[in-house]
């Protein structure tokens, strides 16, 4: 039978400046409608971040939440996956409040700190709307994305005690070890979603040779107790998708970790990007999960069991 893979969308993140694209989704109802899309195009799990509607800033005010999970919730069935991460400007106690509060099926998980530079953009974007944009990205020259043991078990106690499972977010390969440890106490619960990050400034590079090292770690740390899911940053999402998902993996895009489409073309929504992966994954003999197989495939708890 063929394989099935779950397609996840990253539907506005953090790290884009809303200057940098007129297709980011900033508004709760924008970033709605982009949700809603991306399931539509075949996404089984919609990425979502919020943003201060006044100037695009990310937030994770759980008030600049609740329009967009309401109507995410009336229009489609697809997993909603809620940042722990926000920003790495927030403190984790900022970052931690959305999923205490909605208790998602899905969350995702930073396992490890980490440099984390944005600031090379600079070099491509040089005109922005708000004065927070510039400061974001310059910021990043002297910022540690703090992901302490402590913040860590902290947020797998919220998560553990709510139902909430996680999409581990694996930027190098100590993040991996960092998660066989929490496994192997009992904390990260199998089948774990663990997500290979690859090509951001401060993570492991976007290279062919890393991705297939992380997966070797992968399979010793964790053995078949795991999903394997890649998410490459910028330019690097469609090809490292496509190599990812020849050898099992399910995959991530979005304007979250990309705005392109093609070489110096604006992606015009996260649908686009979703529809071209599925065509590269239908061209390869794959099946796309639907909502309902990805809930099977991760043992999530259900949309019924959510507080939102």
């Amino acid at each position: 039978m063929p394989r099935k893979v779950i397609i996840t969308s990253a539907v506005t993140g953090a790290i884009h400046t809303p200057s940098m694209s007129p297709h980011l989704p900033v508004s709760p109802t924008e970033i709605a409608e982009a949700a809603i899309g991306a399931a539509e195009a075949g996404a089984a799990v919609v990425h979502m971040h919020a943003r201060d509607p006044a100037d695009g800033r990310p937030s994770q005010d759980p008030e600049h939440f609740v329009p967009i999970l309401e109507q995410i919730k009336a229009h489609t069935t697809a997993v909603v996956n809620i940042t722990t991460g926000g920003s790495p400007h927030m403190t984790v106690e900022e970052r931690m409040r959305p999923v205490s509060e909605f208790k998602p099926e899905l969350a995702s998980l930073n396992m490890g700190s980490m440099n984390f530079g944005l600031y090379p953009m600079l070099q491509r974007f040089t005109e922005f709307e708000h004065d927070w944009e510039r400061q974001h990205l310059e910021g990043s020259r002297d910022l540690v994305f703090k992901n302490t043991f402590a913040d860590i078990e902290t947020i797998l106690g919220i998560g553990n005690g709510n139902g909430t499972r996680f999409e581990f977010e694996c930027y190098d390969i100590s993040h991996l070890n960092n998660l066989a440890h929490f496994h192997g106490r009992g904390l990260a619960k199998g089948p774990l979603f663990v997500q290979s990050v690859f090509g951001l400034l401060g993570g492991i590079g976007a290279h062919p040779e890393d991705l297939m090292h992380m997966r070797r770690t992968a399979d010793r740390l964790l053995g078949d107790d795991y999903q394997w899911s890649i998410l490459g940053a910028g330019r690097n999402q469609l090809p490292l998708a496509t190599i990812g998902a020849a050898m099992g993996s399910h995959v991530r895009v979005g304007l979250e970790d990309s705005l392109w489409i093609g070489p110096g073309e604006l992606a015009e929504s996260n649908a686009q990007q979703v529809a071209r992966i599925r065509t590269i994954l239908e061209a390869l003999g794959l099946e796309i999960a639907a909502p309902d197989e990805a809930r099977e495939i991760l043992q999530l708890k259900g949309a019924a069991n959510v507080g939102f």
